[in-house]
């Protein structure tokens, strides 16, 4: 399955910079596929060595961290020599392997030569722990679900994904594509961007197996909570977890404790909701007091919203049935938007990388997302029908009077003013177009 981060990978191996490199992302985004295909079409061989698999494997690192000997092991294991240059040597699940872990420092600055990649899907978990490895001695990168221009590779239509990467300006799409478009976006809305899922349904276009698949993958999730987080977190866990739904229902999507239980206290939650955080599951969007730059000196960590990962699994949870997809733009409508905002969420944080945050007024006006680029901060209202209206926008307009103010919804590419509008099949172009524009 053809995934954008294969071509950072590429620009990893050929820089002059490399170092090993750490790929962090949560259970099942497609890890261990997407490095074992680059090391199959980019190298002469592969060294596969999986830390939770083979717990045995600690032992080559654990009295010493010397790389040469560490290869000459590994390669008396694997029964092959393991190559500079033209072998890829990949760490899964190295997180199991603190020892393993800590070796890369001294791959990065003795054996640079042996290209190393390592993954984990509780990567971030072991990350957050202080000392866990030395700082600057690795590079990094982030696999996530599958976005929709992604989808539209998966599904045979990379046509209009390529109308959508090469717009350059706002005029309308053809109308035959706005609507092909609007029907593939709401099937990306059920299918979501699991690599399992997204694979079956472009096979089968089955959408009662996806289901199946879909509450395979969150009862791996649910597993690992047992399996791998702390044990006085493990019940906190499981009600953050199966909130998510009733949480984004509200009215203003705030994440608040006491739905989980009525004595529920923020103290008492936090780590596990930084645990699901760090392992990818889950993404924090924070409430700004102002917005000034920069976005973070202005932040409120007591209030903020949670999204999940991929909006699939959000479908899922909130057991939306497959008929939903048949009921014209009705899929777009439920829980008060709230799968349009997750969309907008998981759409973003995939392309751009980068933290998100909502804007809320002393009175009623509210800001769906505050973005920033480079010098430059961008209001994003994200909504999910044809006849926005864009109140909260001009309110935030007027208080802080931004050269752009930006909309997504099911209407066609379009500005108005300083009001741009992108279709939400088109929100990866966003911010970059009105750049482009103004």
């Amino acid at each position: 399955m053809k995934r954008d981060i294969y071509q950072k990978l590429i620009a990893w191996k050929s820089s002059s910079q490399r170092k090993p490199l750490l790929l962090k992302g949560a259970r099942q985004v497609g890890k261990t596929y997407i490095l074992q295909e680059f090391g199959r079409q980019e190298y002469t061989r592969v060294a596969y060595l999986n830390f939770e698999e083979e717990p045995l494997l600690d032992d080559f690192f654990k009295y010493s961290l010397a790389p040469e000997k560490i290869i000459r092991n590994l390669s008396l294991y694997l029964k092959r020599d393991i190559r500079p240059e033209t072998d890829l040597i990949i760490f899964d699940e190295i997180q199991a392997s603190n020892n393993a872990l800590n070796s890369l420092k001294y791959f990065n600055e003795q054996a640079n030569k042996y290209h190393i990649v390592a993954a984990g899907s509780l990567l971030g978990v072991k990350l957050a722990k202080p000392k866990s490895f030395p700082v600057g001695k690795v590079n990094f990168l982030n696999l996530y679900p599958l976005t929709f221009l992604e989808f539209l590779d998966a599904v045979g239509q990379s046509g209009l994904r390529k109308l959508i990467e090469n717009t350059t300006e706002f005029i309308p799409y053809p109308e035959p594509f706005h609507r092909e478009l609007i029907e593939l976006l709401r099937t990306y809305y059920f299918v979501g961007g699991m690599p399992e899922v997204v694979q079956y349904y472009s096979e089968a276009s089955d959408f009662f197996k996806v289901r199946t698949i879909q509450k395979e993958i969150i009862n791996s999730y649910i597993l690992d909570f047992a399996k791998h987080a702390p044990v006085q977190d493990i019940p906190k866990l499981g009600l953050i977890w199966e909130s998510i739904p009733a949480q984004l229902g509200k009215e203003n999507k705030k994440f608040i404790f006491s739905v989980l239980k009525k004595t529920a206290r923020a103290r008492e939650y936090e780590n596990a909701l930084k645990w699901l955080e760090e392992t990818g599951l889950v993404i924090r969007v924070n409430l700004l007091k102002s917005a000034g730059l920069p976005l973070a000196a202005y932040v409120d960590q007591s209030i903020f919203k949670i999204y999940l990962l991929d909006i699939g699994l959000l479908c899922m949870l909130a057991k939306i049935p497959p008929d939903t997809l048949v009921q014209g733009n009705r899929l777009f409508k439920e829980f008060k938007g709230a799968f349009v905002e997750n969309y907008v969420v998981q759409q973003i944080i995939s392309h751009k990388e980068t933290e998100l945050y909502y804007w809320k007024s002393d009175g009623s006006a509210e800001v769906d997302f505050i973005f920033q680029h480079e010098n430059h901060i961008f209001p994003l209202e994200a909504k999910a029908g044809v006849n926005p209206r864009s109140k909260s926008l001009l309110f935030y307009d007027k208080k802080y009077k931004p050269g752009i103010l930006s909309r997504t919804t099911l209407l066609n590419l379009k500005h108005d003013g300083k009001i741009c509008n992108y279709p939400l099949y088109a929100i990866s172009r966003f911010p970059e177009l009105p750049l482009s524009h103004f």
